[in-house]
């Protein structure tokens, strides 16, 4: 490589995360995610704030974590520390995402053991939940701005919705068939695109 070109490359790639700050925004992550809506305070966090990833980085990363079996916020921490850090980020970042949420249920279940006959903690809750539907609704209508005319990506996350979060049917023969359905049509749309 010519070395004007790697000084620009150096220049503009943006310097490695620390283990010591992705731990510490994992765990801040872990703490204030509570009741759902994890990928927004993620997209919030680490692309917004931090620009550690840029939007469509973020969005693939998303998209696999998704698809990969096991917890959301766990698939999602581990792979955005893989891209950062490698092995030892996603080690790092997965810690960072579970230690806090861990203890904090060690001390609801506690606690809720001996309020639970009385009404304010249920309406906590529901609260809760609220803030994380409404996270998540934020971070969908962020993505599904890049979508502008792009009519196959809407229509797909639209089925999506409609048959998962109206019908109720199972989610996983739901992606089962519209995984292969989504990357044939990015195939097809690619090659009528490119010639």
């Amino acid at each position: 490589m010519d070395k004007r070109v790697e000084d620009e490359v150096l220049l503009t790639s943006p310097p490695p995360v620390s283990l010591p700050a992705l731990l510490t925004c994992f765990l801040k992550l872990g703490a204030a995610s509570f009741g759902g809506g994890v990928s927004g305070w993620v997209h919030r966090e680490i692309v917004e704030r931090r620009q550690w990833l840029s939007e469509e980085r973020f969005l693939e990363t998303l998209t696999v974590a998704q698809v990969m079996p096991g917890a959301n916020p766990v698939n999602l921490a581990v792979y955005v520390g893989m891209q950062l850090r490698g092995f030892a980020g996603a080690t790092v970042a997965a810690i960072g995402m579970v230690a806090p949420a861990f203890c904090i249920i060690l001390l609801l279940g506690a606690g809720y053991s001996l309020l639970s006959r009385y009404p304010e903690p249920r309406v906590v809750l529901v609260g809760l939940a609220c803030v994380g539907i409404a996270s998540t609704l934020a971070m969908g209508i962020k993505a599904a701005r890049r979508l502008k005319g792009q009519i196959v990506p809407i229509l797909i996350a639209a089925t999506i919705f409609v048959t998962v979060g109206l019908l109720r049917w199972p989610m996983i023969p739901v992606v089962l068939v519209l995984t292969p359905v989504s990357v044939l049509a990015t195939y097809w749309l690619g090659r009528k695109t490119n010639g």
